[in-house]
């Protein structure tokens, strides 16, 4: 996280990317608390980009009044910067969920050049779309994006908006530090065991295949859902029938023999 927190600090705006399930919505969370050294969800925002969203909902645009006219509002990062402004010794975190979903360059509009770390002050302020006020992002504001890398149909970064993020790559970890933790869930010790040997043959099958690769792994996220006290049997079977099954099935929906020998390797006892 110190390196983490460091590169934040420095550029201003990150994206963490990896495959579905490593994380990466928690680890944003995490992030900011490492940075202003305590819990306080005051100081965060989070949306979810959509292809629905747009720069009238991101910044400012026009909105329907109650007497039939409209009215210019001011979007959800407009007003999270003037929040931040108020208290400018204090660091502000806007966190973008599924970035890459939205249509970034209509959704940024100015953010384009305001976002930039050089950029953040009064001096590079600009007129927006919808008024002739002028407005910066202030330099306690950090924006984290996070990306799922496994779905080829979301858009593409713009280029000129990719250059103003530092790009961070998540791995799924089955590693004793995901083992310690299954333990202390109340999992047995052959069933974390299994859990990190079995995952990590599924991930490696899943690498070296030419049509998928590294993005596609399956995350540690899904196995941390199990409550002190619940059969592991089940729960475990519900896991395999319920998400990984389905989630195979359409990795490989060209290769049944290829399912069946991943399901084998992940069924226990």
């Amino acid at each position: 996280f110190l390196r983490l927190s460091k590169l934040l600090q420095a550029k201003k705006n990150i994206i963490l990317q990896g495959p579905p399930g490593v994380g990466k919505t928690f680890i944003a969370r995490k992030l900011c608390y490492e940075i202003l050294g305590r819990l306080l969800d005051a100081n965060i925002e989070m949306v979810q980009f959509h292809q629905s969203y747009s720069y009238e909902d991101f910044i400012q645009g026009l909105r329907p009044t109650a007497s039939g006219g409209f009215d210019v509002r001011n979007g959800i990062f407009h007003q999270f910067c003037e929040r931040a402004l108020k208290d400018v010794e204090q660091p502000f975190f806007f966190i973008i969920d599924e970035i890459n979903r939205g249509n970034l360059s209509k959704i940024f509009g100015e953010l384009m050049v305001l976002i930039e770390a050089d950029k953040r002050n009064e001096k590079f302020a600009l007129k927006l779309t919808y008024s002739d006020e002028k407005f910066f992002v202030p330099p306690n504001v950090h924006i984290i994006g996070t990306m799922n890398t496994a779905d080829k149909s979301l858009a593409v970064i713009d280029y000129a908006l990719r250059r103003r993020f530092a790009f961070v790559h998540l791995e799924p970890h089955f590693d004793d530090v995901l083992k310690s933790f299954l333990l202390e869930k109340g999992i047995s010790e052959p069933l974390a065991e299994h859990i990190i040997s079995a995952l990590l043959q599924v991930n490696s099958g899943i690498k070296d295949d030419m049509n998928l690769g590294e993005s596609f792994q399956i995350g540690h996220s899904y196995f941390t859902t199990f409550k002190k006290g619940e059969n592991e049997k089940i729960w475990w079977q519900n896991i395999l029938n319920f998400e990984l099954q389905p989630l195979l099935e359409e990795l490989w929906f060209d290769d049944a023999v290829k399912v069946t020998d991943m399901i084998k390797i992940l069924q226990w006892q």
